[in-house]
Formats: structure tokens, C-alpha cells, sequence
């Protein structure tokens, strides 16, 4: 972590064993090397990956070269990996007010051809928040995003806690289209992550919301052990070729999910067949 000239810097304990055996073994699986950007080439590198991952021109990347290195001389964290055919993910941390304990992460992307690497840079950024004295990440991501949704609360075991409608407003990238930007704000436990797996809810037996999904089926459901509500499979390709099908899809989630937020509901899972498990009193 950078420490300007003059700035009193305090020695904190190292990161336990068992997160920073996690991520060596999480490098190791996906074959990678995850490290700190800092020069400004390696971040204009960077800003040029994320430029791809969200499908925007080079000048409009979501974070230029000028941004990333603010982050980094502020005391953040700028991680990336990279092979001979250039960066193969990257993310980018800052902190939250103190009295949290937290860290924020401003943004995180991978190549499509994941093979790990997602997993190995995240475990990388917990490894160096707990090394900072932080307890928790948190960041935000978008709700319909399936494959998303299953790698923060399935498999790093982060929390969705907050639902905010239209966080970002209207974004130009080739990701999320002319569709509003409701996000979910997940809340990573750095110390006891707890990763559960799901099959989803047994619809033979539930409580089923009298209201249709766009497909027509079922999405909002209820049992002994609290809600399950159904993303589509591909909302960013849905997004390509039918924006006013994505966008049914959006208002129907955000109907479903906002009051159950606001009564105390968190969610705590997500199942591979594409269903949230949100829970009363289990805000993290």
C-alpha cells in the first residue's frame, strides 16, 4: 500500500494462513500470477482491458489510466494478471469510511474464457484487504446477471444487501445496453466467508406468487426457509436482441426484490437453476 512522504503508517497483522492459502491455491488451479499495478504503463494496459470487457472505445473506458493510478496513490489497489496475449482480468479497490472496516471494489472483470482466473483475482484482493485491517468488500453488481450473481453469493459467499434502482443512470457500453442500471450491493465477510450451494426451491410444494416472469413462468416463490426469486439465464445477450424483453424482465425483478429489501430480507445464495434465496434477518 502507498504511504505518501509524511503520512504515519501503522503495522497491521498479515492476512491469516488460510486466506492466503486459498488464493495461492486459487492461482495456482487457474495457472495465473496475480499482481499489483502501479506503473502508469501497466495501468494504461489495464484501462484498455476494461475497455474491451465493456465493449466501449479505448477513450471511454470505464476506468482510464489517470483514475487507476489515483486509486493506486491513494492507498488502493490496482490487481491484474496478464499472459503473452495481454491482461486476463483486473480490478481495481479503494477503502470505505474507516469506522467500517471495509473496502470497496470499484470494478472487476475477467476474459470470458474465465478457466478460474476470476476466482484467483478476487481471493488475491481479500488477501490484500485483510493485510490493510479490512473485514469486509463490498461492490456492487447487477441482479439479472446470472452467472454474476452465482459467483458472489454461491461461490465466494458475499451477501446481497441493498437493491438500488437505476444506481449508475443510463450507461454507454456495449454491456448493459439502453437498460437502467439497478444494482445489488453485495457485502463480502473477509475473514469467514460462507459459500452455500443451492439446488433452488421445490415448486411442488412452495408458496408461487400469482405474477408470471416474462417467459411465463413462475419467478417469485416462497417456503419455510424464505424467498427465491428467478433471473433469466442471459440478460446481457437478451439485451442484444430483444432490449424490451430485458427490460420486462428488470421491472419484474426490481417489483419483486425492492420491498422485500426494505421489510429486511438479504440475499444469501443463489442456486445454479438460476434462482436468488433471499432470507429475513440476515443482514450481514
Amino acid at each position: 500500500m502507498h504511504v505518501p512522504p509524511g503520512a504515519p503508517a501503522t503495522v497491521l497483522p498479515p492476512a491469516p494462513d488460510a486466506a492466503v492459502s486459498t488464493a495461492l491455491r486459487a492461482a495456482t488451479r487457474a495457472g495465473v500470477r496475480i499482481r499489483l499495478a502501479e506503473d502508469v504503463r501497466t495501468l494504461e494496459a489495464v484501462s484498455r482491458f476494461l475497455a474491451q470487457v465493456w465493449q466501449t472505445p479505448e477513450s471511454h473506458a470505464p476506468f482510464g489510466a489517470d483514475a487507476l493510478r489515483a486509486v493506486v496513490h491513494a492507498g488502493g489497489a490496482v490487481h491484474y494478471t496478464a499472459d503473452d496475449a495481454g491482461i486476463q482480468a483486473a480490478s481495481a479497490l479503494i477503502f470505505c469510511p474507516p469506522v467500517t472496516r471495509a473496502v470497496y471494489s470499484l470494478i472487476a472483470a475477467a476474459r470470458a474464457s474465465d478457466r478460474g482466473v476470476g476466482f484467483a483475482l478476487k481471493q488475491a484482493q481479500r488477501v490484500w484487504a485483510l493485510d490493510q485491517g479490512a473485514e469486509t468488500m463490498v461492490w456492487t453488481f447487477d441482479p439479472l446477471v446470472s452467472r454474476n450473481a452465482h459467483f458472489n453469493l454461491a461461490k465466494l459467499g458475499a451477501r446481497g444487501t441493498e437493491y438500488t434502482v437505476d444506481f449508475y443512470g443510463q450507461i454507454e457500453d456495449g454491456v448493459n445496453g439502453a437498460d437502467e442500471t439497478d444494482r445489488f450491493t453485495a457485502v463480502w465477510p473477509l475473514r469467514e466467508p460462507n459459500p452455500v450451494r443451492l439446488s433452488g426451491p421445490d415448486l411442488t410444494t412452495a408458496e408461487i406468487d400469482p405474477r408470471r416472469a416474462p417467459d411465463g413462468e413462475p419467478f417469485l416463490v416462497r417456503d419455510g426457509s424464505g424467498y427465491w426469486c428467478r433471473v433469466p439465464a442471459d440478460i446481457v445477450g437478451l439485451r442484444r436482441l430483444n432490449a424490451r424483453l430485458a427490460a420486462e424482465w428488470r421491472y419484474a425483478i426490481r417489483d419483486a426484490f425492492v420491498p422485500l429489501i426494505a421489510e429486511g430480507c438479504t440475499a444469501t445464495g443463489f442456486s445454479r437453476s438460476g434462482w436468488y434465496h433471499l432470507t429475513e434477518g440476515e443482514r450481514a
